[in-house]
């Protein structure tokens, strides 16, 4: 998630955890219009979650995106590689890794026309992931909705959604 949006829903789910402690990561990829840049936080990502699953076993984890960001975590989460992705995609995550995840927080996922127009395969969360899930559209949003409102797009960190994300994610965590 960038800048602002970023730290803004971090703050926010802080407030909401009490005492809990709570790390931070940031995927490391070039954030860019050009899907196959996504590849690479795909990786880093999915590495991360499984890493941290395995060396943090009583940590529960929130997965967080926005824009191409929700891609990346949208393609973590799957449950197969999609249709048309390159050959060198990621494999899914084993199963067992999504009892370590309680939340997945996407602001503006890539519709699927979106992903078509791009010419990237859809999204397509894992069942494992969906319960999990809240995928948040700015009305006009034309990254995940019909709609041709760029502000919408570059509003979520104004609009109260990042506040529903956070009060989502930590009722997930308990």
């Amino acid at each position: 998630m960038p800048g602002r949006f970023r730290e803004d829903f971090i703050d926010a789910l802080r407030s909401k955890i009490g005492e809990k402690s709570m790390g931070v990561y940031g995927v490391d990829y070039p954030a860019t219009t050009d899907f196959p840049t996504a590849m690479a936080g795909i990786y880093d990502a999915g590495t991360h979650v499984e890493q941290t699953a395995a060396n943090c076993p009583q940590s529960k984890l929130v997965l967080g995106g926005f824009s191409q960001g929700a891609a990346v975590m949208g393609f973590v989460t799957a449950a197969a590689i999609p249709d048309g992705a390159p050959l060198d995609a990621p494999r899914p995550m084993p199963p067992e890794v999504a009892d370590h995840v309680a939340a997945v927080t996407l602001f503006g996922m890539p519709s699927v026309a979106f992903m078509h127009s791009i010419g990237a395969p859809p999204i397509v969360i894992g069942p494992l992931y969906a319960e999990k899930t809240i995928q948040l559209c700015a009305p006009g949003d034309p990254v995940c909705s019909s709609g041709g409102n760029w502000a919408a797009h570059n509003g979520y960190a104004d609009d109260g959604m990042v506040e529903q994300a956070a009060v989502f994610a930590a009722g997930r965590l308990g």
